[in-house]
């Protein structure tokens, strides 16, 4: 599913796309290295139709999309034999875009649906978020319900997305692409030269991983567009249909 090579590269030199961090953070969820803010992912439980029609529990994925992020998504699917629920993906911060289409194809190859939101657990109501993060971590199930994510849906969300079969996206979501630059979390500095050639060969990963899910690989073209640094850019609705980010109802 994952290469060597693969992983390794994903784990030191890394294409990171920005973007508005939560007002709290979480504590990290691994040990030495694990940043705070990395991805969680949870089993939740809501009324009927809560994660779209005839769904009421799904897969929440909530967080930055950081080096080890993939071995948390593969552990929460092995724990659902024999069920194929929906992820619904909450990304902020700072992620690191090869571990997002890693996992992206993680979710193709098992057949799962995708969808951008936040899901709200009852039992976090009136508590700090190091006692919300506590009740999440072991995994769920929770009673919660789903809505719109904040700050929106950044690139790393749209390339976990594009993994699901059937993707969609909520009425009032706002899908805000922001430029990507390559960094090395073993060592920060990153030759002017080696980022260029870096970030051309990723940015030719992620069009052929686009194509292959049945995105168009334009996506990477707005977004390259928009540079390092360079104001966001909020994609209208009609543009979601016509790059196909997300599939038919």
């Amino acid at each position: 599913m994952l290469s060597i090579r693969t992983m390794i590269t994903s784990a030191v030199l890394a294409l990171i796309a920005s973007t508005i961090a939560q007002a709290q953070q979480r504590p990290p969820i691994g040990l030495y290295g694990s940043p705070p803010d990395a991805m969680i992912f949870y089993v939740a439980h809501g009324p009927a139709g809560a994660c779209g029609p005839g769904c009421s529990d799904w897969i929440a994925a909530e967080g930055a999309v950081q080096w080890d992020s993939y071995k948390r998504l593969i552990a929460i699917l092995d724990r659902q034999p024999g069920r194929k629920l929906p992820l619904i993906i909450d990304s902020w911060g700072a992620s690191n875009l090869n571990v997002a289409t890693s996992m992206g194809r993680i979710l193709r190859d098992r057949g799962l649906d995708t969808a951008a939101g936040a899901t709200e657990v009852e039992a976090c109501a009136g508590k700090p978020e190091a006692d919300c993060f506590a009740l999440k971590r072991p995994g769920g199930p929770l009673e919660a319900k789903v809505k719109l994510p904040e700050p929106a849906c950044d690139f790393a969300c749209v390339l976990m997305l594009a993994g699901g079969v059937h993707r969609s996206l909520p009425q009032g979501v706002k899908v805000v692409l922001t430029g990507r630059t390559v960094r090395n979390r073993l060592a920060p500095n990153v030759a002017a030269e080696q980022r260029e050639s870096l970030t051309a060969h990723f940015g030719e990963q992620y069009r052929k991983y686009l194509q292959e899910m049945g995105v168009a690989p334009e996506l990477v073209d707005i977004v390259d567009g928009i540079g390092e640094g360079g104001p966001p850019v909020v994609m209208p609705p009609s543009d979601w249909a016509r790059l196909h980010i997300v599939t038919p109802p």
